[in-house]
């Protein structure tokens, strides 16, 4: 069951909030002969690789606009509402990060502004296996349709008939997703990143998936394609004082528990006697669970700590920078001002992880493994590049140009320095006509 740990030294800290995680890096071996296969072979390496490992001989990559229009007459009447009602939200919140930054003189004459670009291909993956998330393609499509990305495209393993899941079909299709293929594992991500006769190159790559996936992104980040960010299992850090409730906090900790065993489940609790109250909500509700099994394995890597200074358990969370951290304390907003490292925070009795995993309309791509130190989670920012613009007047350059001039020089950069010399001297000779003109 969970571990339960009193009162840890601040030095043991770092192996406590240890994770169960692989070394990706030892995958790359197995990984690289499967990339390199779909980059020299293209759509007959993948095909094999779809027998191989998913158990499924195709006849064709790409899921047709029958298979899509079969999917949507298949799924229930409440599923599509429910899924409308979550794409409205994460549409509504996505929406509102479009800014640009405006045209400003920096200085009279120099002017300088940002132009947000769409990323024009976009690969998204899609896991399958125990439960396909169509609840990822609604994270990933509506940024990137909300962006203006031209191609999106959406790779996710079949099933052994060669069907994919309805749900990820119909939101794939519901959220302007360009081309869907039946690909899974390593060989999608090689399929997406040099692309093949069937399947689009694209210029990012986003998505989980397990630990092969996660492998192979790393591998095609380093030369062909930019990938989201790195990855690892997910996870849940909870915070609580004697004003939480153990049953809520038991239902947040089996909620990331099942999501696979190598899913990590944390609470930080200031109040000692909390700790045997959610020990037995735990026995409780993990009896309920028809992914039980999952659940008791991700348990058994998963903790209990007290730590009886709320300051303290504010800088292991920080330290330990956890992909999702619900905050269960009487005055939560004030311990949220002083979190620094996570991927998205739930605040409250009413907030459960839940509600960012599906509906409430912020996105559930986060980093995990303690990225959260360097990463954002997926943003529509994600989606886009900016490019930087300057327009300098005569006037503006001759304002700057001893600064430049100067610096340049002191970089050893000639060329850099001749460029507005050879520009000062056209200014100066007009300058001179200007002047002789004139008398």
């Amino acid at each position: 069951m969970i571990q339960v740990i009193k009162n840890p030294a601040v030095e043991t800290w770092d192996s406590i909030l240890k994770r169960p995680v692989m070394d990706t890096t030892r995958l790359f071996a197995t990984v690289q002969p499967i990339l390199d296969a779909v980059r020299d072979r293209g759509d007959e390496a993948l095909l094999e690789y779809e027998q191989q490992f998913d158990h499924v001989t195709l006849d064709a990559l790409q899921v047709t606009e029958a298979e899509i229009t079969e999917a949507t007459t298949k799924i229930p009447h409440q599923l599509k509402e429910a899924i409308s009602q979550a794409k409205r939200n994460i549409q509504k919140f996505h929406e509102a990060q479009e800014d640009e930054l405006p045209y400003m003189e920096v200085i009279p004459q120099v002017r300088c502004w940002q132009k947000r670009i769409p990323i024009q291909k976009v690969g998204l993956y899609i896991p399958g296996g125990t439960a396909p998330l169509f609840s990822t393609v609604l994270m990933l499509a509506v940024p990137a349709q909300i962006a203006g990305c031209e191609e999106i495209v959406l790779c996710t393993p079949p099933d052994k008939e060669g069907k994919v899941y309805d749900a990820v079909l119909y939101t794939a299709h519901l959220c302007g997703v360009t081309k869907i293929f039946k690909i899974g594992g390593a060989q999608a991500i090689a399929a997406m990143a040099f692309g093949t006769n069937s399947v689009p190159k694209v210029n990012k790559i986003f998505g989980p998936g397990n630990q092969y996936v996660n492998a192979a992104k790393q591998l095609v980040g380093l030369n062909e394609v930019a990938i989201d960010m790195p990855a690892g299992p997910s996870e849940v850090a909870i915070l609580a004082d004697s004003m939480a409730r153990p049953k809520y906090i038991a239902a947040d900790l089996l909620s990331q528990a099942e999501h696979g065993v190598d899913s990590q489940s944390v609470l930080f609790t200031v109040d000692e006697e909390l700790i045997d109250q959610v020990l037995v909500e735990l026995e409780v509700q993990l009896d309920l669970l028809p992914r039980k099994d999952l659940a008791q394995q991700a348990l058994k890597h998963s903790k209990i700590i007290y730590i009886p200074k709320i300051e303290d358990a504010i800088r292991m969370i920080n330290e330990y920078a956890p992909e999702h951290l619900i905050i269960m304390t009487k005055n939560y907003t004030v311990v949220a001002e002083r979190i620094v490292n996570a991927g998205s925070v739930f605040l409250g009795d009413f907030s459960p992880e839940s509600a960012g995993d599906y509906a409430s309309g912020t996105n559930h791509t986060l980093p995990t493994n303690g990225f959260a130190k360097a990463y954002s989670g997926i943003t529509l920012d994600s989606f886009t590049k900016k490019i930087s613009f300057q327009e300098l007047s005569r006037d503006g350059l001759m304002m700057l140009s001893n600064a430049i001039e100067i610096m340049a020089e002191n970089e050893q950069l000639t060329a850099h320095k001749n460029a507005v010399e050879i520009r000062l001297e056209r200014i100066y000779r007009e300058d001179e006509d200007d002047l002789s003109w004139r008398h």
